[in-house]
């Protein structure tokens, strides 16, 4: 997968990146490409080698028919959820970390309907905060909306299951 300076990536468990630059390192010998990434979600620069893109799941931002499936799984229904803290918090860190968008937005509809329940931990906080920002940032820039308009579209899904976007901590 190649990418160009100031096009737009995903960078799982980060969320939305801009790819800064392009440079080549060298490292024990061996000569490396690289691409500088941006976080949109904390600012802070990444460098990815070109040979671990698709081991990291560096992705391109989704695109308009995955967002709609995104959006219907937000407005229907209700999803499972490993009763155990440790199991359910495992299973979430790794579907985070997956970092494709349905991924996301089950963690994030997963910790919202617990949340109705029971108070989260500061790490499910942590985690349903994370999961909210990515969700809002591949919507809005997959989309071409604003970050409000793009919370406005979730919170209309997740209106249809009950649930509510959560406030950024």
């Amino acid at each position: 997968m190649n990418f160009h300076v100031g096009e737009n990536g995903v960078y799982p468990n980060h969320g939305v990146a801009t790819i800064e630059n392009i440079s080549a390192r060298a490292f024990a010998g061996n000569f490396e490409r690289f691409y500088l990434l941006r976080l949109t979600y904390n600012s802070l620069t990444v460098m990815v080698p070109f040979s671990h893109v698709g081991d990291l799941g560096l992705r391109r931002v989704t695109r308009n028919g995955e967002v709609a499936r995104v959006v219907s799984f937000l407005s229907e229904g209700r999803c499972r959820h490993h009763i155990d803290w440790k199991d359910r918090f495992k299973e979430n860190t790794e579907k985070m970390r997956d970092g494709s968008l349905l991924s996301v937005a089950e963690v994030m509809k997963g910790l919202l309907i617990l949340q109705m329940q029971k108070p989260l931990s500061f790490r499910e906080k942590k985690m349903l905060d994370r999961a909210r920002h990515m969700l809002i940032m591949e919507f809005s820039t997959s989309r071409g909306l604003n970050e409000e308009q793009a919370a406005g579209m979730l919170e209309k899904a997740l209106a249809k299951s009950q649930l509510h976007l959560p406030a950024r901590l």
